[in-house]
């Protein structure tokens, strides 16, 4: 069984840090592409970063230079490293792996307010 889990979330002021985390399980983590996604009520789902098995990374240049997205194949885990916080990036954060198919955890929310 498949599972994608994700923690981190949380209320932060603007200007403020959060890491998000993604443990998975039942796949085999090398060798997945893992994104994170996110999205706000009445709005499509949209990729923010993700990274390849081979560690090449992409970003939604709505975060380039504050968001770093990261992973440990040891750990099975990819996390996302978010600076710079600002309301605008208040959302569902869902984690994503994708090869030959694609899973999805049940997403973590963010919000950034002062």
């Amino acid at each position: 069984q498949v599972q994608l889990v994700e923690s981190g979330g949380g209320l932060v002021q603007p200007g403020g840090s959060l890491r998000l985390s993604c443990a998975a399980s039942g796949i085999t983590f090398s060798m997945y592409t893992m994104g994170w996604y996110r999205q706000t009520p009445g709005k499509q789902r949209e990729l923010v970063a993700s990274i390849t098995s081979i560690g090449s990374t992409n970003y939604a240049d709505s975060v380039k230079g504050r968001f770093t997205i990261s992973r440990d194949n040891a750990q099975n885990t990819v996390y996302l490293q978010m600076n710079s916080l600002k309301p605008e990036d208040t959302a569902v954060y869902y984690c994503n792996a994708r090869s030959h198919i694609m899973y999805w955890g049940k997403g973590t929310l963010v919000t950034v307010s002062s």
